[in-house]
């Protein structure tokens, strides 16, 4: 998982709450288990005026010139600033593997589902919670050429010479920051899971006879 630390680019609105993981990436994509693909097929229903099936690329499809993502304005967006409850609905990772292949990096909101928020750190999308207010500002600002400036180490949304602070969990900060998955995470305490099975072993070795 790339690491992330700092993040400077161009945002992208997405004014609508509520927005769950259908519309996000639709049910018909999810026979694919692999994590490539998707972006693709990122918000479909609205980036495209005709029914997609895997497989088909872009340039195969009716474009919606109006879906603010096919914007000329927008295009290269890494940031994407989006309203209450962004990602609810069903469990599906592919949410986020669809963002990130897009090429969004980081995802602003009030507020975030449960899942959704958790499957962002898994895969290396920063999801960053602002007060309400403050994202309503930044979507004003936000006319394809509005930039921000994201500092993982001191926790700031920066934009111009205002700075918004934002919290995080440490453990899921440095998980961010040193770009490592939960495997990852596992395989660095392998010497502990070792210790641990010899010394399970010895001390129950009955749960062990075949």
């Amino acid at each position: 998982m790339d690491a992330f630390t700092q993040l400077e680019g161009m945002t992208a609105p997405l004014d609508r709450a509520n927005v769950d993981t259908d519309q996000i990436i639709p049910k018909q994509y999810l026979k694919s288990i692999k994590r490539t693909g998707f972006g693709d097929y990122l918000f479909d229903a609205w980036r495209f005026l005709d029914q997609g099936t895997m497989g088909m690329t872009p340039n195969e499809r009716q474009i919606n010139r109006e879906f603010v993502l096919n914007l000329p304005q927008y295009q290269g967006a890494s940031i994407l600033l989006a309203r209450d409850n962004f990602g609810c609905g069903s469990s599906r990772e592919h949410a986020v593997w669809a963002l990130k292949e897009f090429g969004f990096r980081a995802v602003i909101a009030p507020s975030f589902a449960d899942i959704f928020f958790g499957n962002c750190f898994k895969n290396g999308v920063l999801p960053i919670v602002l007060k309400a207010e403050v994202v309503e500002e930044l979507i004003a600002k936000s006319d394809g050429e509005f930039t921000l400036r994201i500092d993982l180490e001191s926790q700031t949304v920066v934009d111009g010479e205002r700075a918004y602070d934002f919290a995080i969990d440490p453990a899921l900060k440095q998980k961010m920051l040193n770009g490592m998955d939960d495997i990852d995470m596992t395989l660095e305490e392998a010497e502990l899971i070792k210790t641990f099975e010899v010394k399970h072993k010895a001390t129950q070795p009955w749960l062990f006879r075949g």
